[in-house]
Order: C-alpha cells, then structure tokens, then sequence
C-alpha cells in the first residue's frame, strides 16, 4: 500500500462554515447534545444581553417536533445596515464572519456593559451549524428578513417599510444532523436553563414553549427568591443579600474594568447547593469565583469560631466541606472585563474577580456577623458538629476499611466460610447459603474449583432501619462483606466518608443466594437481597447479584427423577407422565438434599436455574419489607386489611 504524502500541498485552511461544521466542537464544546444546546445557549444570550440594556421585558422560546428553535426578543432588533468602517452590511458581519460584534469595545458609556454574549462567536457559528436559519428583524420602521441554509446565505437581505408594535428580533433554525450527532434536546434543559436566566436576570419573564406545553419564569427578586426557594423552611438562618462594586486590573500593565458583586445565602441542616454566576452564565466548573469563595467563608468562620474560644485545644481548622454541609450560596457578579476557559463560559479565569469577590465575601460576612450575633453562633456551632462528624466519619471509615476488606488468610479467618481454588475473579461464584445443615450439601454438591460456600447463621439484622454503628457491630454481616471483599458505599451527605466501596475489588462473578423454598428461606433471602441493596447496590446495577431456585417437587418414576419448581411444572411433568406409576415429594430443605441432587438441581451451570436481581427488583424487594416490617403501621394496617383474606389458609388455627 502506498504511503500517504504529506508535503506542502497537505496544509487545508477551513473556510467559511466549514470552519464550525466540521469542528462544531471547538465553538461549542462537543458535536453531541452538549454542543446542540450550547448552540441554542448562544442566541438566547443575545436576547438576555438586550433585555439587559432595558430593551425588552420578555423573551419567547419555542421548541418544535422536529427539534427546530425559535428565539424572539423585543430588543432594539440586529443592525442590517451598511457598516462604513467595515465596508460590508452588518447583517454580513453577525451572520456569516466570526469574531465579529458589537461587545468588543467598551467604556462607561457603551452598550453591552455586562454582557453575556462577548467573543462575536455565537450567532455566526449557531447560523453555521444550523441546517436552515430564518430571520426576522423588526428596526427603524423596516421589516428585514434573511434566510439561510447550511451557514450560506440564500437571497440576501429582504426589507419592507413596515409597521410594527415592537421592535425585536425572532430567529428560528434547525440544528444540522451533519454537525451535531444528536439534536433532540430534552424539556429539562430548557427549564433548567431558562429558571437559572430567570434567576439571574430579575424582572425579566421567559416564556418556554416546549412541544406545546407551555412555562414561564421569572425573580422579581432574583437570587434572594432564589436562595429562599432552594432552603423552604429547611434553615436556620434568614437569607442575607449583600451587593457591592470594586474597580481593579488582572495585571499592572492592563487598565482598570468594574465589578458588580451580590451575594445571597442563608445556613441549613439538610440543603446544601452553591451556585455561581457571572454576566448572567452560571459557571458549572466555577474558576475565580469558588476559589474565592472558598478562601472567604473557610476564613470567616474560622476567624469567628477562634475569637469565640470554640475550637478545643489542639483541634484542627475547620474546612471549606464542613461549610457547605450546610451551605446555600448563590453569587451573581458582572464585570465590563472577563476571561472565561472556553466559549461554553463554564468557568472564568480573571485573577481581579478572584481577589474581589474573596473580598467583597470576607466583609461581608465580618459585618453579617457582627451585626447577627445569635446566627453566627448556630453557624459557628453546626459547622464545628459537620467537622467532628467528619472526623469521627473518617476514623469510623479507616477502621471499617481494614474490617472489610484485604485478603481472607490464616490471621483474617472467616467461620464456615468455603474458599474455591480458582484465583480468576471471572470464573469464581459465591453461594450464600442458609445455616450449616445446607453448608455440608452445597459443599459436597459444589464444583471446588469455582464455587465458593459462605454460610449464613439464622435471619441476620435489617439493615434498612437499623443505623450503620449497629450494622458493623453484626458478624454475620461485617462477615458477609468481607467475603465479597468490595466493601460498602454509602450515598448520603452525612455518611459518606463510610464509603469504601470498590467493585474492582469484588471477589466474584456471581452473588449468588441460595435459600430454601419455604417462608423461612424466603425471609432469609429477603434480608440478604436488603443488606446488598441498601450497603452495595451498584452490585445489583452492574448484575453481581442472583438468586437460585431450588425445586419444590421431587417427582420419581421408575429409575428416572423430575424437578418442579412450580405447580404448573409439576402438573405438567404430570400430564406428561400420565398413566405411569410415580411417587411426588415435597422437595426438603437444602440441608435434606443429597449432594448429587444439589448439584443437578442448584449448582451445576448446564442445569441449575439463576435468577437475575435487578434493581427493580431489589426496590420492590426493599419497598415491601419497608412496609410489612418497618415502622410505616398505618401502610401495614392496610396492607393487611386488602390482602389479609389471601393468607388465612396458611395459619394454623388448630
């Protein structure tokens, strides 16, 4: 096969569309879905940016069946016209080149003092990468329309003298299936995004029209209702807002930009959310703004907790996690200068912000604790508890760690427990099994080399009510977990440095639980699929975990031997056999079975019969005996009432 050249003639410069077409990622962060609703971010921008100017209250966005987007705005409506200093038309320059705008230059006196909108990128790549594009601009007494296809302009510039109640523009496009991979944007992108504008942009109403379902958002009071929406009557303390200006450079040798800064927050013990914006975007991956918030609230507090005489002797700082345990921030600045990572403007990077906003909060909280002594004490007492809860947490952690997990030898023995030879974690299967009797027949009925046998004495503790300090205190489960060698993962805020868990270090292809067929084993397996699912769930996600099915019948006839493991098989076997003379018995429990039936029937995997757990089924699993055995009477009266009638033939009433 011939070498490909590669010489002077193999440099390509993209040109026009194609420089967002066949890069959508480079504009907008990804060609999936991302990227399509980073696309639809950038127009909406632009009709926030007006609004913000105090041209137009309300923004309109309509998402139709086949994902095309319509934007209107009653705005000041795009200039079209012919740009001397650029000698091309206006609607040339915003459409169809890059890098071209209105928000470059700025001063005290300019438009777009604090825009969203800044790099004179998002309407021209948006117009690139959409499949079509229709305009609309409503502007000194004309109606003017463009249309567009595949980022080429189709036409011209139409204008009609006209006349109109608003001013405004409306832009409606089709994201190109040639661009981005996926563009059916869900319903909760819109209402995330627009409440988070809403949020950010008080007095400004956004209509969303989804497919025909209609929404609309909007915060008179911006981030203060915001910050008290997100607490309800879940806080301690009242929402405070504060809101201030600096002025400063990133560096000596630039000029001096202006920051506006605010702030809402308020303390709880079981929400917790921070959230920072800048220019109106909402920074996912934070930048200047978290560090100095971080750098602020840590010192604040800190300083107030020491001044207090509350630390113990010899006890560490607090930390930034302590703090937002029990956090609710929300910032939201604007400066007329900003340097953001990328154009998806995710997080910023301005050294200036970083050093005022770490100050404007410093203040902020001295004077809110100054002036709010009885809340500064609560504050001061509730993160100090997130601390030492921590503390213990982490100790509690290290300790289970080494409970848990590590290798099973001589000095970490496990009672009963029945190793397999076999050292591939693909291969190798643990039977969970009920008491010693079924131990002796699942290990004589066992293939040594691959299954392993891990007895389980008696019903062990439920550990969907019981707290975790009584759960590691259980041998039977601390034992069980040993066994699986992953450990445990523990999804709540206030546990979670528990959390040991690994699946890398599961010991098992297969969990597999082995109980009887009666009420008893039921139970049994009830409380074990409990214990997973409440200490390991990822087990059941990722299906670790089985059940196997012991026959209910034993059916003989002649030399030969069936297996039920329902009636309609038994009836079945039955009709099959009809005629013949044959003995049916209630198959005993797994400790009564020879080790050759455990094999045939339980163990071996040409015959045995494994149900796959999956998380549905542990949710019903956990649902059900939440109700019949947890402290929900009132549910359990009413189960019973319902169905009660269908157990009577199974109580002994003699």
């Amino acid at each position: 096969m011939a070498k490909k050249v590669y010489d002077d003639q193999s440099i390509v410069a993209l040109k026009g569309p194609d420089k967002v077409r066949k890069r959508p990622g480079v504009i907008f962060g990804s060609d999936g879905i991302d990227g399509c609703e980073q696309s639809v971010f950038e127009i909406v921008s632009n009709s926030i940016d007006e609004a913000k100017e105090g041209f137009g209250s309300i923004i309109e966005i309509s998402y139709f069946a086949d994902n095309s987007v319509e934007v209107k705005d009653y705005g000041r409506g795009i200039p079209v016209g012919w740009n001397e200093k650029e000698q091309r038309y206006n609607w040339e320059l915003v459409f169809c080149e890059l890098y071209a705008g209105g928000k470059y230059e700025k001063g005290d006196n300019e438009s777009y003092l604090y825009s969203l909108g800044l790099n004179g990128l998002g309407l021209c790549a948006t117009q690139f990468a959409a499949e079509y594009m229709n305009v609309v601009i409503n502007r000194d007494g004309y109606e003017h329309k463009l249309y567009f296809e595949k980022g080429e302009n189709v036409g011209g510039l139409y204008k009609e003298q006209k006349r109109y109640r608003f001013t405004g523009t409306t832009i409606k496009w089709r994201p190109d299936t040639a661009v981005f991979t996926d563009i059916d944007i869900p319903l909760s992108y819109f209402q995330e995004t627009l409440k988070r504008q809403a949020v950010v942009n008080s007095g400004i109403l956004f209509k969303l029209d989804y497919k025909g379902e209609k929404f609309e958002y909007k915060y008179e009071n911006g981030i203060v209702d915001y910050v008290a929406e997100l607490c309800g009557d879940k806080r301690f303390t009242d929402v405070h807002f504060s809101e201030g200006e600096r002025v400063g450079r990133d560096r000596e040798d630039m000029k001096d930009y202006k920051v506006k800064l605010s702030a809402a927050f308020c303390f709880s013990n079981d929400v917790n959310v921070i959230e920072y914006y800048h220019n109106s975007s909402f920074l996912e991956h934070g930048g200047a703004p978290a560090k100095a918030a971080k750098s602020a609230f840590t010192f604040a507090i800190d300083n107030f907790i020491k001044n207090e005489g509350k630390y113990n002797k010899n006890e560490s700082k607090i930390t930034f996690d302590d703090i937002t345990d029990s956090l609710i921030l929300v910032t939201n600045c604007f400066s007329t200068v900003v340097s953001y990572e990328n154009q998806t403007k995710k997080s910023i990077t301005n050294k200036f912000i970083q050093e005022a906003t770490n100050d404007f909060l410093r203040h902020v909280l001295e004077v809110y604790f100054i002036e709010n002594r009885a809340d500064a004490l609560r504050i001061a007492d509730q993160i100090l508890l997130n601390k030492r809860s921590r503390e213990t947490a982490e100790k509690t952690r290290a300790n289970l760690k080494k409970k848990l997990t590590g290798s099973i030898d001589i000095t970490n023995r496990i009672q009963k427990f029945v190793d397999c030879r076999s050292k591939d974690v693909s291969k190798r299967e643990v039977y969970i099994v009920e008491g010693d009797s079924a131990l002796g027949a699942c290990k004589l009925g066992r293939d040594s080399e691959f299954q392993a046998i891990m007895p389980v004495r008696g019903k062990i503790l439920n550990c969907l009510k019981a707290d975790f300090e009584k759960i590691f205190k259980s041998d039977i489960i601390t034992d069980l977990v040993k066994v699986l060698g992953c450990g445990i993962e523990v999804k709540s805020k206030h546990n979670r440095e528990l959390n040991s868990f690994d699946l890398d270090m599961l010991r098992w292809s297969k969990v597999i639980i082995c109980t009887d067929a009666d009420v008893d084993g039921f139970q049994i397996r009830t409380l074990i699929l409990t214990m997973i699912y409440r200490l390991m769930p990822t087990l059941i996600e990722k299906e670790k975990v089985y059940i196997a099915e012991s026959p209910l019948f034993e059916i003989t006839c002649g030399d030969d031997t069936y297996f039920a493991y329902s009636d309609k098989e038994k009836a079945d076997i039955l009709q099959k056999l009809d005629g013949k003379k044959i003995n049916i018995q209630r198959s005993k429990g797994l400790g009564e079975n020879q080790p050759e039936m455990m094999w045939q029937t339980t163990m071996n995997p040409e015959t045995r019969r494994l149900i796959l757990v999956t998380p549905e089924d542990a949710q019903k699993t956990s649902d059900t005996f939440d109700l019949l055995l947890g402290d929900n009477l009132q549910g359990r009266k009413e189960h019973i009432a319902k169905f009660g009638k269908s157990y009577l033939e199974m109580i002994d009433v003699s």
